[in-house]
């Protein structure tokens, strides 16, 4: 039976996977591709975690600016770009259960049916984790957070081009936004 006729399982929190099926074809992107590398071991474990526990995982991805594209181009097109990019697509690839939203900007709610998703899977809370850490992963909190989701973000697994912008992130998370930046170990996704 294909996994969208299943009875979905009312889940408290979904895991958003922001921008990380990616070419790093940006300002700062060598420099990101190199710190997401050194995470995706947590990232990864992050991920497993939640399809343990039976949270809903939610590949938010840009479209870069392929209008007629669906994911299994981007993950092709993010494959082909780069053995290191290739790298990380295969560490993190799609399971048949989970979701995948493709965003024409930054936050993963703009101009996307994101929102409709979790209400049908009951996700009432978010784990954010990604790309890039005070650009994409902080539209997307915010935006959660207008829509009262709660929300967490475990700090080793935030990417951002260097250690004082990941910082500065995190702070403003935690200070600004009153956002829980845990270790992967302490998420808890019921």
């Amino acid at each position: 039976m294909p996994p969208e006729l299943k009875t979905r399982r009312r889940a408290q929190r979904a895991l958003l996977l922001i921008d990380l099926v990616n070419t790093w074809d940006m300002a700062g992107g060598s420099q990101t591709l190199r710190r997401a590398h050194a995470l995706l071991p947590r990232i990864v474990r992050l991920r497993q975690s939640a399809a343990r526990a039976g949270a809903p995982v939610v590949y938010v991805n840009d479209n870069f600016g392929q209008w007629r594209s669906d994911f299994r181009q981007v993950i092709e097109h993010a494959r082909a770009a780069a053995p290191r990019s290739a790298a990380i697509v295969d560490a993190l690839h799609p399971d048949a259960d989970d979701y995948f939203i493709l965003k024409p900007r930054h936050s993963g709610f703009f101009s996307t049916p994101l929102d409709l998703l979790l209400e049908d899977l009951g996700a009432t809370g978010l784990v954010l984790c990604g790309v890039v850490g005070d650009q994409c992963v902080l539209a997307t909190a915010s935006e959660a957070l207008v829509r009262k989701y709660s929300v967490v973000i475990p700090r080793d697994t935030l990417v951002c081009p260097t250690p004082g912008r990941t910082a500065a992130a995190l702070a403003h998370f935690r200070t600004a936004m009153d956002i829980a930046t845990p270790l992967v170990r302490h998420v808890r996704w019921r």
